[in-house]
Order: C-alpha cells, then structure tokens, then sequence
C-alpha cells in the first residue's frame, strides 16, 4: 500500500458536500470513473492542516457499493470544533499495485462544525460618589475549558466598545475553566465602559458562541 500524489490523469474527488441532521453529519462527492473504494479520514481542523501524510490504521475503508446504498457516508460528530474530512481514492489495479492517491488541490478535503460552547459573560461596575475610579467586575461562564488568548476585554471612553478594535484591548492572564470564572476587579475612569470580545473572531466564533448576561 502506497500514498502518491495524484498528477495528471489520475483519478480525483469532486463536489465534496455535507449535510447535518443534529449530530449526524453525510458526506456526499462524485465518484470518478472505475474507483470502487476509498479511504476517509477524519481529524481536527486545526490539527490537520499541519498534519503531513496519514496513517493507514487513522483511516477508514469505504466502498462504492456502501455508498450506494446509504446514499453517502454518515458519520455522528461529538463534542464541539471542526472537523476535516478528506476523501482519498484507492485503487488495488493500479500500475504500481494498491495505491491512495493524495490530492493536492483541496477538492477531497472539507471542514465541518460539530456544534459550538457557549460562553457567558458578564461585566458589572461600582462607583463612589467621589471617587475618580469605578472598579469592573467581570465573570466568565464556559461550557468547556477556554483558552487565555480567546477572549479579551476592551475599555472606551464615552460609551461601549462595539467590537475589539473599537477602545484599547486587553488580554487576560489565565485559561479559564469549565464552569464559573470570577476574575480580580479592575479599576477604571469614571466614563469608561468595558465589554469582553473574541481576540480573532472569524475563528473562535465557529467554536464558540459568545453570549453576555
């Protein structure tokens, strides 16, 4: 059994698709010509665009007739994140024996959210008639354990920061854990406000779902 990359003619996986039915996600692509099988392998987005060739023992076996007769691949995501799948074709009657053909084009590779924590937050302030400070509160409720650099607060003078980028951004400086996070007050000007962000939001917000109590 051999990987090799696929050149020229060789065979291909087209019009990869999917379709989720609550934790139940089908794969569905266009068979080539004379292709009988093909591998599927499954792995962690993140995680899988560093990762180089497969290991045999990762991936699963899945034939044209299987397909057929369930009408794609179906396969039950748990917990949250994405997930990549790609498709590999396997021919046993190749020239150089039983090969999986590694496609370089993207074609044969798809990412699929398993669902998304939530995250709850929430900032309360407290201020003295004739102090120059008010002292922030803010209390972080996760799902599932969070990493320090996915979340930042922002403070704005006059008013709450509509996103990351609107006021000055402040990263926190611990994880937070499953459950309840009370974090040590801080102390701010009389006319700032504060709200918490994700640090790069296209990306946490297809894990996550940021909810403010």
């Amino acid at each position: 059994m051999r990987f090799v990359e696929a050149e020229g003619d060789s065979p291909r996986i087209n019009g990869l698709s999917h379709t989720l039915n609550g934790d139940r996600c089908t794969l569905q692509w266009l068979w080539p010509s004379g292709v009988e099988a093909v591998y599927i392998g499954k792995a962690e987005a993140e995680q899988a665009a560093f990762r180089g060739t497969p290991e045999l023992a990762s991936l699963k076996l899945y034939t044209r007739a299987e397909y057929k007769a369930n009408n794609g691949y179906h396969v039950r995501l748990e917990g949250i994140g994405r997930y990549r799948f790609t498709v590999y074709i396997y021919e046993e009657g190749a020239e150089d024996g039983k090969v999986i053909w590694l496609q370089s084009d993207g074609l044969s590779e798809l990412d699929v959210s398993a669902g998304r924590a939530k995250i709850r937050y929430s900032v309360k302030q407290k201020t003295g008639f004739f102090q120059r400070y008010k002292t922030v509160s803010i209390q972080v409720t996760a799902e599932v354990p969070i990493a320090k650099d996915v979340l930042c607060y922002v403070k704005k003078a006059g008013g709450y920061p509509a996103s990351k980028d609107d006021g000055m951004m402040y990263p926190f400086a611990a994880a937070f854990a499953s459950g309840r996070n009370v974090l040590p007050p801080i102390e701010v000007g009389k006319q700032d406000f504060v709200r918490v962000f994700f640090t790069d939001g296209p990306r946490f917000a297809q894990l996550y779902e940021l909810v403010p109590e």
